[in-house]
C-alpha cells in the first residue's frame, strides 16, 4: 500500500525510488521466490497499474506496463501455486484460483489503464492486454472467457466514454477501433471455444459500432464482421449462420438513411426550442463577437444530422461490400466485372468456353456454406437497400433541397454506388444459385426471383433521363446479358421471352460499344433458340 501511494505521487524522486523497488520485486524476487510471495501478486499488479496511470511520468508508465507483461509469465509458468498457497480462499474453487488471483487481476488492471490514461499509454496497455490473451488463452476455461469479455466490452460502454465530443471521437477512432480488431483476432484464434459462448454478444457489439456517429468505428464494425465470417465461416453451424444473417439484416435496417427522403430545412428550425445553453456542452468560442441565436443552433444541429446521414450512407456501401466479400471472397466480383467487359470488348464468340472456365474456378467464399434460404434472405435485404437508393436518386426535388443546404459537397447528392453495387451483388447470387446443381430444390424460387429482378432493372434503366446515370449502369447490363448468354438454351429462352420487348427498347439508346456488342450477340442467339431463321 505504501508503494501504491507513492506510485501516484508528483515527486519524481519518490516515484522513481518506489518504482525501482517494485521492479526489483517483480524481476528478481518473484523469479526466485514466487511460491512464498504469491499472496502479494494482486497488490503488485495493482501497484504497477497505479504507476502506469501517473501521467506525470510517461516513461515509467510504459515500463510499468512491461512489468505487468512479465507478471503474466509467472502466472503461466506456475498456475498451481494459486491452488497450493491460497488455501484460505474457500469461496473460490481450486481450479479457478489461478484465474481469480492471477489472470483476472492482471487483465483487469490493464483494462483500468486503458480507461484512465492518455492515448499512447492506453494504446500500449491495450496491446499488451491482447498479447497476453492471445499467448495464454489456451489455458483459459470457458467461464473465464465470459469474465474476460465482460471487461473487454466495457471499453465500448457509452456510459464510460469521455463526455467531451473531441475526446469521445478520439476514443472511438483509436481505442475502440483497436480493441474491436483485436477482439475479432482473439475470436478467430479461439473460435471453437468462443463461438458457442460469446458470438451473440460480439454481434451485439458490432451492431453498436455501425450505429455510432464515427465513420472510422462504423466502417470497422462492418470490416470486422467480414473478417470474422471469412476466417471462421467454414466452422459455422446452421444456427450460427442464422445469427450471422440476422446480424447483417439488423445492420442494414438500422443504417438505411431514411431521413434523406423526408428532411426539410423548416423541420430543423422547428426542432430548436429556447433553453439554457450549458457551457460544458457548448461548441461555440467564448471569444465570438456574435450572440448565439436559434439559427446558429439550427445550423449546428443540421451539420450533426448531415454527418450522421453521411456515415449511414458509407455504412450501407460497406455492408454491401461485406456481403459480397463474404459470399464470393474479396475481389472476386471486381474480377468478374473486368472479365465481362473484356469479353464484350473482344466480342468473344465461344460463350460456352467462357462459362466452363467460370465453373472451374476454385470456390473461396462462403457461398457453399450458406443455405439457400440464408442466401435469399441476404438478397432481400440487398434489394431493400437498392430500392431505397433508387427512390432517393429518382427524387430530384429532395436532392436539390439537400444540395442547397450543403449536404455532401458541391455536387447534387446521389446514391449511385449503393444503387448499382447492391443490385450487382443480388444478381451474382441469384445467377449462381440458378446454375448450382446442389440447389435444385430452390431453382423454381430462384428463377422466379431472378426474372423479376432483371425485369425491374431493365425497366428502371429505360426510365433514366441522365446519361451519367445510364453510364453507371453499364456494368449491371453487362452482368445481366453476359450471365444469360452463358445459360443453356431452355433457360436462355425463359429469360429472353421475359425481356424481349425491353431489350428492343434498349436498342434505341446510345449505348457503349461493348454493350451493343453483347446485345447483338443476345439477339443473334434468339434466332436458333426460337427457331427463327
Amino acid at each position: 500500500s505504501v508503494f501504491h501511494l507513492a506510485a501516484s505521487d508528483h515527486e519524481e524522486a519518490i516515484v522513481e525510488m518506489a518504482f525501482q523497488t517494485t521492479g526489483h520485486i517483480v524481476n528478481n524476487l518473484y523469479s526466485l521466490h514466487f511460491a512464498i510471495m504469491v499472496d502479494s501478486f494482486q497488490d503488485a499488479v495493482k501497484c504497477l497499474s497505479e504507476f502506469a496511470c501517473n501521467a506525470s511520468f510517461p516513461d515509467t508508465s510504459m515500463e510499468a506496463i512491461r512489468l505487468i507483461r512479465t507478471c503474466a509469465d509467472y502466472v503461466h509458468q506456475k498456475p498451481q501455486l494459486y491452488s497450493e498457497y491460497c488455501l484460505e480462499d474457500g469461496s473460490v474453487s481450486e481450479e479457478d484460483r489461478a484465474w481469480v488471483r492471477g489472470w483476472f487481476p492482471l487483465l483487469f488492471e490493464l483494462s483500468c489503464i486503458v480507461s484512465r490514461c492518455k492515448l499512447d499509454v492506453r494504446t500500449r496497455a491495450l496491446t499488451v492486454l491482447f498479447e497476453i490473451v492471445k499467448t495464454h488463452g489456451d489455458a483459459f476455461r470457458p467461464h473465464w472467457w465470459k469474465d474476460l469479455f465482460q471487461v473487454l466490452f466495457r471499453i465500448f460502454d457509452n456510459m464510460k466514454l469521455p463526455e467531451h465530443h473531441t475526446e469521445k471521437a478520439e476514443w472511438m477512432t483509436t481505442t475502440c477501433n483497436h480493441a474491436l480488431y483485436a477482439i475479432v483476432d482473439v475470436f478467430t484464434q479461439y473460435f471453437d471455444v468462443l463461438g458457442p459462448l460469446l458470438l451473440s454478444d460480439l454481434y451485439v457489439q458490432l451492431h453498436w459500432c455501425v450505429q455510432q456517429a464515427n465513420e472510422q468505428l462504423a466502417r470497422s464494425g462492418t470490416n470486422c464482421l467480414e473478417n470474422l465470417v471469412i476466417s471462421n465461416g467454414l466452422k459455422f453451424s446452421e444456427d450460427t449462420w442464422a445469427k450471422t444473417c440476422q446480424c447483417v439484416l439488423d445492420m442494414f435496417k438500422c443504417t438505411i438513411p431514411t431521413d434523406l427522403l423526408t428532411w426539410t430545412h423548416t423541420q430543423e428550425v422547428e426542432n430548436v426550442r429556447p433553453g439554457i445553453l450549458k457551457r460544458s456542452n457548448s461548441t461555440f468560442s467564448v471569444h465570438s463577437n456574435n450572440s448565439i441565436t436559434s439559427d446558429d443552433i439550427a445550423l449546428s444541429k443540421m451539420g450533426s444530422m448531415f454527418t450522421a446521414l453521411l456515415i449511414k450512407c458509407v455504412v450501407q456501401l460497406e455492408l454491401i461490400q461485406t456481403v459480397d466479400n463474404i459470399i464470393f471472397y474479396p475481389a472476386t466480383s471486381r474480377k468478374e466485372d473486368q472479365e465481362n467487359l473484356a469479353l464484350a470488348q473482344a466480342d468473344v464468340l465461344d460463350w460456352e468456353d467462357a462459362s466452363l472456365s467460370e465453373q472451374q474456378k476454385e470456390e473461396q467464399g462462403m457461398y457453399g456454406s450458406l443455405s439457400s434460404s440464408h442466401l435469399l434472405q441476404l438478397t432481400e435485404c440487398l434489394m431493400q437497400s437498392h430500392r431505397f437508393a433508387k427512390e432517393f436518386n429518382s427524387n430530384h426535388e429532395q436532392r436539390n433541397l439537400l444540395w442547397k443546404a450543403g449536404f455532401k459537397g458541391s455536387a447534387k447528392p446521389n446514391l449511385l454506388q449503393q444503387e448499382t453495387q447492391s443490385l450487382a451483388c443480388v444478381l451474382r447470387v441469384l445467377f449462381k444459385m440458378a446454375g448450382d446443381e446442389n440447389r435444385r430444390n430452390a431453382w423454381a424460387a430462384v428463377q422466379g426471383r431472378l426474372i423479376a429482378v432483371c425485369k425491374e432493372a431493365l425497366e428502371y434503366f429505360l426510365s433514366l433521363q441522365s446519361e451519367a446515370h445510364r453510364e453507371a449502369w453499364t456494368c449491371i447490363l453487362l452482368l445481366i446479358l453476359t450471365r444469360i448468354l452463358k445459360m443453356s438454351d431452355d433457360r436462355f429462352g425463359a429469360h429472353a421471352s421475359s425481356y424481349y420487348s425491353l431489350l428492343c427498347e434498349l436498342m434505341c439508346f446510345d449505348l457503349k460499344p461493348e454493350l451493343r456488342s453483347v446485345l447483338r450477340r443476345f439477339f443473334l442467339r434468339i434466332g436458333p433458340v426460337f427457331n427463327i431463321t
